[in-house]
């Protein structure tokens, strides 16, 4: 079974079996939480930025479970510094693991780090295409990743002011073309509180793709 954990705001763990791998791993701090980052096992952090709210835990997360932090290169330099294990990457390149592999895209937004850029990431998990598009604007260039990858998941924020908001996230739905689309980055605080029923009701009238929300502790089965 591959399965995704949703702890709020844009943090996800994926496993199947004895690999799990999590995603923006924003757990102290973070409002709507409900797991405690002491208890949080793992193989792989993916990281799409240094914002504290997408860096999060990972490092301690790292530290503790011997977990690969998988970022552009200048966030795995500094992980590798801090004495966890990483790997860096930089936008458009790929690379094979264990579980499949790892795609770095582009992602409209700061990247909280000096030199470095904001990425999200396209997955293939035991065969399954996930796309975390991390904190980011609309762009076109979204057509292009869901006709490369044939995605089975799209993870879309729709907080606004930070992200795109619910009728860009639900453009970004109509480009990629993914078989469902999961929304992320919103209700965490007042400023990007959002209705994710209006958006589902948004995509699946006017895509016909399904959207899941999930609240924080909910576990999605994907496959």
């Amino acid at each position: 079974m591959i399965s995704l954990e949703y702890y709020g705001h844009s943090n996800f763990r994926l496993t199947k079996n004895d690999i799990s791998l999590l995603f923006d791993p924003f757990f102290t701090g973070n409002p709507v939480n409900t797991a405690n980052p002491e208890e949080i096992d793992c193989k792989y952090i993916l990281v799409s930025h240094a914002h504290g709210d997408h860096i999060g835990d990972a490092i301690s997360i790292a530290k503790r479970t011997g977990a690969t932090i998988i970022s552009s290169f200048e966030i795995a330099v500094m992980a590798g510094e801090e004495g966890c294990k990483s790997h860096g990457m930089h936008i458009g390149g790929k690379h094979s693991f264990e579980f499949g592999s790892v795609r770095l895209t582009t992602a409209l937004h700061g990247s909280g780090i000096s030199g470095g850029h904001a990425c999200g990431f396209v997955v293939n998990f035991f065969g399954i295409n996930i796309y975390f598009a991390g904190d980011t604007g609309l762009f076109g260039d979204m057509e292009l990743i869901g006709r490369m990858d044939k995605l089975d998941y799209a993870l879309l924020p729709i907080g606004d002011n930070y992200t795109m908001g619910p009728n860009e996230a639900a453009q970004a739905a109509g480009l990629l073309k993914p078989k469902a689309v999961i929304p992320m980055h919103y209700n965490t605080w007042p400023l990007i509180d959002q209705s994710p029923e209006e958006f589902k009701k948004n995509v699946e009238g006017e895509f016909g793709t399904p959207v899941h929300i999930l609240t924080p502790g909910e576990t999605l089965r994907l496959a």
